[in-house]
């Protein structure tokens, strides 16, 4: 066990008794310190759990025994997705108009902020009902008829989205009166995803997914803030 001390090595015989001493010592006041050591670190369940609320309504504070509950997938939650992807898709049409329509650089910049925004969301939508098992099309559309039922009906437009009527206008349209019918447009079809996120939120059991909440929630404060800059556009303009 000792093979690598030297052959004429001789123990002190002073330095053991000192070496033995100090083992003792030591060990009461570990001993001490680990005795004044709290038993157990202060439970995580003692903060309040606070559950946030609906864009405008105020959070609420839960018991702190309240149990931890994965919400169900709500059939409100799967139809708000399904609808605000087609919702989003005519939001992304209006805006790749804009390149041919006018040269006013503040409509441009928007638009490519809107078009930007809501692709990517759109990628989000999808791969949410996707890693549900969900369709990411309304429920009963027909297979390359996006806004046709499965009677082959005309779906009723999402709350807000622009009549066939005023994507024509808004196609023959350029300049200062496509500038005009752009922003209208975009204020009304905007105004209709607020509708969608705010009849979600009043739906008993939907919008309790966390992913969804804070996606709804997102849509309703960045869509709100553009109506305000749009608004503001049509002032000046």
């Amino acid at each position: 066990m000792y093979s690598h001390l030297p052959p004429n090595y001789k123990p002190n015989p002073v330095a053991v008794p000192i070496l033995l001493g100090a083992l003792f010592l030591v060990g009461p006041a570990v001993c001490a310190a680990a005795q004044s050591a709290p038993a157990t670190a202060p439970s995580a369940r003692s903060a309040p759990l606070v559950q946030p609320g609906p864009p405008g309504a105020p959070s609420k504070t839960l018991p702190a025994n309240t149990p931890a509950t994965v919400p169900k997938l709500s059939h409100d939650d799967v139809e708000f997705m399904q609808g605000m992807i087609m919702h989003h898709q005519q939001a992304v049409e209006m805006t790749a108009l804009i390149p041919s329509h006018t040269q006013n650089e503040a409509v441009r910049a928007l638009g490519r902020r809107i078009s930007l925004s809501q692709s990517d969301e759109i990628k989000f939508m999808r791969k949410w009902l996707e890693n549900r098992g969900q369709s990411t099309s309304m429920a009963g559309s027909m297979p390359g008829m996006p806004d046709m039922d499965a009677s082959g009906n005309q779906m009723p437009l999402m709350p807000g989205m622009l009549t066939p009527q005023q994507m024509d206008a808004l196609r023959h349209a350029s300049g200062q009166e496509f500038d005009r019918l752009f922003l209208t447009g975009m204020i009304q079809h905007h105004g209709g995803a607020l509708v969608m996120v705010t009849d979600l939120f009043n739906s008993a059991g939907a919008g309790q997914d966390a992913d969804l909440f804070e996606f709804a929630t997102d849509v309703d404060n960045t869509q709100r803030a553009e109506i305000k800059i749009m608004q503001n556009m049509l002032k000046e303009n």
